[in-house]
């Protein structure tokens, strides 16, 4: 095994069901999530038995929704020793919200999460890193809620999300809440994403290395994401959903366990709560 890198960096984990996703939003209606065959249980309880092998400790952004139905799985990731903080009440795209709406699902989430593990969430992340420059609004909805940092920005273009001339490290609103936006490789002028979600399936293992070991050598941290389902190679299909939602969704599931495992043993990571406190400085940043 090579000796592991010495920064440390972020590892997050997004606590959802598979049918929640943004990708199968138009061919799975929210009244059906209840009918539906889950498997976030035994995918969750898969990545806790890998990331205790590892002796390595997670962020853990979960869904009010899963909360709301597996309130023991949530205290056994808390149990365990992990970070949890907010991934919103329901999977829906704040841009299709209304911020009363939004405001709703936040402190609805909170307060489910606080009860269940008995103490502040600090961490927010918005569905599909949906805080655009046109819900930029939502960043005061979140501090006002209580929380103290958030992570639903991605410096980059995409069709569903992105603010590509953000900052590409953590940096401090002018609010006053910390951002950790996603990580990214930068050449050719531009922003490209790296490590995590369906850019972790989709970049061959060695590329995904290479790149977070460019970074590391400038002293950053990594911030990586994945889902429950991204490690299950049996997720159950939506057989008429189009070419483009095919490629999100299932592309390459059967390979993701297996570099998970290589990224834990060439990398050190921390959930985002631990390497707050131990940061001595923030950039300031107006996005506006």
């Amino acid at each position: 095994m090579s000796q592991k890198t010495q920064v440390k960096n972020i590892l997050t984990i997004d606590v959802e069901d598979w049918f929640h996703t943004s990708a199968l939003e138009p061919y799975i209606a929210l009244e059906q999530w209840d009918s539906l065959q889950s498997t976030a249980v035994p995918n969750v309880h898969a990545i806790l038995e890998l990331l205790a092998t590892q002796h390595t400790k997670a962020t853990f952004f979960v869904l009010g929704w899963m909360a709301e139905h597996y309130p023991h799985l949530i205290r056994e990731i808390d149990a365990a020793g992990h970070e949890i903080a907010s991934h919103g009440y329901r999977h829906r795209l704040i841009y299709r919200l209304s911020r009363e709406t939004f405001r709703e699902y936040v402190k609805r989430a909170k307060a489910v999460l606080e009860d269940l593990v008995g103490r502040p969430v600090q961490g927010y992340r918005a569905t599909s890193f949906s805080v655009v420059k046109s819900t930029l609004w939502a960043l005061d909805v979140i501090k006002e809620a209580g929380f103290t940092y958030d992570s639903s920005i991605s410096p980059i273009r995409h069709d569903i999300y992105g603010i590509a001339d953000c900052p590409r490290f953590p940096f401090i609103h002018p609010n006053g809440l910390v951002e950790i936006p996603a990580s990214t490789l930068r050449f050719w002028g531009r922003n490209f994403p790296l490590g995590g979600g369906g850019f972790f399936r989709l970049y061959p293992y060695w590329l995904t290395r290479k790149g977070i070991e460019s970074i590391n050598r400038r002293g950053y941290p990594v911030v990586v994401y994945l889902h429950p389902w991204e490690l299950d190679p049996d997720c159950p299909k939506i057989s008429q959903a189009d070419w483009r939602t095919q490629v999100r969704q299932y592309l390459n599931l059967a390979k993701s366990k297996k570099r998970l495992q290589n990224l834990l043993s060439h990398f050190s990571f921390r959930p985002i709560q631990e390497y707050l406190q131990t940061v001595e400085f923030l950039p300031s940043q107006d996005l506006i």
